[in-house]
């Protein structure tokens, strides 16, 4: 192993963003240093490989949703919420998870959530209209 291996993911943070490391990648890194990556990815809804792109700044992490990923690290480890419709506050991390899940009519709160999110909620990144096909 080198010795730019054994380096803190902060300090790889740190190199890779040249001294101006965004505060949710810095948050992510310190998560990573005290968790370890695979558990810093599981706290956010995503791989570890995509905590070393984002620590590391690498050439790969350009085809990321980087904004996503960013609210994602912001509701998960930074506390943001937002107002959601049917669930009312909740961390924004949980706001991306609930947009992704597919329609299910077997609860009430998830068809009003879909419904929700596809229908002018501010905080929806989901395109497209209502349809359920």
């Amino acid at each position: 192993m080198s010795n730019l291996d054994k380096r803190s993911c902060a300090d790889k943070a740190l190199s890779a963003y040249d001294g101006q490391v965004p505060d949710w990648v810095a948050e992510l890194a310190a998560y990573a240093d005290r968790f370890g990556q695979k558990q810093a990815g599981a706290a956010i809804g995503y791989s570890n490989s995509v905590v070393s792109m984002v620590v590391n700044k690498s050439k790969d992490a350009q085809k990321l949703d980087l904004r996503r990923v960013e609210q994602a690290v912001r509701g998960a480890l930074m506390g943001l919420t937002v107002d959601c419709p049917v669930y009312r506050q909740i961390g924004r991390d949980v706001c991306l998870t609930n947009q992704d899940l597919p329609f299910s009519a077997h609860r009430r709160e998830r068809v009003a959530l879909w419904h929700a999110c596809r229908n002018g909620c501010p905080h929806s990144r989901v395109k497209g209209g209502d349809d359920v096909a």
